[in-house]
């Protein structure tokens, strides 16, 4: 059998892998990515010696023998230089009371209880829930993308079965502590909506040290994959954006390229937003009532959908590695109330700025409607605005931290949607329940009537977690070797 041609729309996660594995596979493909360096939302950069990180929070796979580390090191993600966290994340009330949520379990256990005594019987349910996570392996059956990848995590679900569902800021009302209960309605990246269950197995692959920093941060990261790509004979064009898919009968047969070019193969694959994928790549002809419901532009709020960068002139190497300010007084800030503030500070990691030097990165909640400016006069306005309110609030715990910003960064929805092309920015997850059985469930990768085509990345997944889009790449050249009768290859 001669070698099948696959072009690849997207260099993000899912893009990537779908290479590589294509590649180890005996398929040739070719990657387009309109933006200049490959990673998609898995992106860093630099401003004036300072590295703004967009993207991981926690890398998750960083244990050997997890599945999830199986896929890393398949792709040449790893081994690499990983630095440990303290903590997942740290809280500060307004009056300056501190709780960190230790990955260390005994440690947290003792933090818990010195915060909230009065809280003893549930914090010791708590650590007892995470421990039933522990060595199972929670987050790689993510990787499975459907219940079949629960198999062997029955007897922990069905202990846990009223968590999989049940929103983590319900689960702590629990709490008489006023600081606990504000602060684990939080301790999934400010949202109070993730399942309860994510928070448990999450917090036990950390305490196993499944779940660390990578030195250089995203862009690093996602250089070292595309590096293995191209060293399997991959082809990566950076900087050619893909305007359409081409059909033939029912089958995708190629794409066009922004300048009109067109280019054919036997498999078209699109890590691109699904939305723009179905509705401008494809023109709305290959769709269901339920990819309609799923494809509804995002509606409110999106989290992450604003990020205010600083660069400082101090040494945060002693500070938490994430911290939430919880305020009594709710401050507004791009357009919508916030009770609460959240950022990365990096100090653990040296190669983010110069010795002495600093990193604060903090993420807010906010409609796309808000960034939608009249004007560039008006949007830059608003940058500039946000900037200085943030800089205020942070003075409140890092006293005097206004006279040591060096330089400031802002993104926005409109930044996701102009460099990534996202609908609506970061918002690409197709609309669907919140919660660990549909996280579990991935959406399908392949649209109705049309042969020859799939869709990987974030869209399938529905999780957002860098490892869930990898694994959607893997996943399609699975199914391609299975059509094609080829014994399917992993990449190391």
């Amino acid at each position: 059998m001669g070698r099948k041609s696959i072009l690849i729309i997207g260099a993000g996660m899912g893009g990537l892998a779908a290479g590589i594995y294509g590649q180890v596979n005996g398929y040739d493909t070719e990657i387009y990515e309109m933006h200049s360096s490959p990673g998609g939302q898995c992106a860093a950069w630099q401003r004036q010696g300072y590295t703004f990180d967009a993207c991981i929070h926690h890398l998750m796979g960083c244990k050997d023998g997890s599945s999830i580390n199986q896929l890393w090191q398949e792709l040449g993600a790893l081994p690499r230089e990983l630095v440990a966290q303290r903590e997942s994340v740290a809280f500060v009330s307004s009056s300056g009371e501190m709780f960190y949520h230790l990955n260390d379990l005994e440690l947290l256990r003792e933090e818990m209880l010195a915060v909230a005594p009065e809280d003893r019987d549930e914090i010791e349910e708590y650590i007892k829930r995470i421990r039933s996570f522990a060595g199972k392996d929670m987050m790689g059956a993510l990787l499975d993308g459907s219940k079949l990848g629960m198999a062997g995590l029955l007897g922990t679900v069905a202990k846990n079965r009223k968590y999989m569902t049940m929103p983590l800021g319900e689960y702590a009302k629990r709490y008489k502590s006023p600081l606990l209960r504000r602060a684990l309605a939080l301790a999934v990246y400010s949202l109070p909506d993730a399942p309860t269950a994510l928070h448990f197995a999450k917090q036990a692959s950390a305490a196993e040290g499944d779940i660390l920093w990578p030195l250089g941060g995203s862009a690093a990261f996602a250089g070292s994959i595309a590096e293995r790509y191209q060293a399997l004979g991959g082809v990566l064009h950076l900087g050619q954006k893909v305007v359409g898919i081409l059909t033939e009968r029912g089958r995708a047969i190629g794409v066009e390229l922004a300048g009109g070019e067109r280019r054919y193969a036997d498999i078209v694959v699109s890590d691109a937003d699904g939305r723009k994928t179905i509705y401008e790549l494809l023109g709305g002809r290959y769709t269901t009532a339920e990819i309609e419901q799923w494809a509804k532009p995002p509606t409110g709020e999106t989290n992450w959908g604003t990020m205010v960068y600083l660069g400082v002139n101090r040494d945060l190497s002693d500070q938490p590695s994430a911290l939430v300010m919880l305020l009594d007084e709710p401050v507004t800030l791009t357009g919508r109330a916030h009770g609460s503030l959240e950022m990365q500070i990096y100090g653990f990691d040296p190669s983010m700025a110069a010795p002495g030097k600093g990193v604060i990165k903090v993420e807010m909640v906010t409609p796309f409607s808000y960034w939608n400016c009249a004007s560039e006069a008006e949007y830059e306005d608003k940058k500039r605005q946000v900037t200085e309110q943030v800089i205020v609030v942070l003075g409140r715990y890092f006293g005097g931290i206004a006279d040591d910003v060096e330089v400031s960064d802002v993104v926005t929805l409109r930044t996701w949607e102009r460099f990534m092309g996202g609908t609506h920015g970061f918002a690409n997850m197709p609309n669907k329940p919140f919660n660990m059985n549909a996280m579990l469930t991935q959406a399908p990768n392949t649209l109705p009537g049309l042969a020859g085509f799939y869709m990987v990345g974030v869209w399938v997944s529905s999780t957002g977690a860098l490892f869930a889009n990898a694994a959607t790449g893997k996943r399609v050249i699975r199914e391609l070797c299975k059509q094609d009768k080829r014994r399917f290859k992993d990449a190391c």
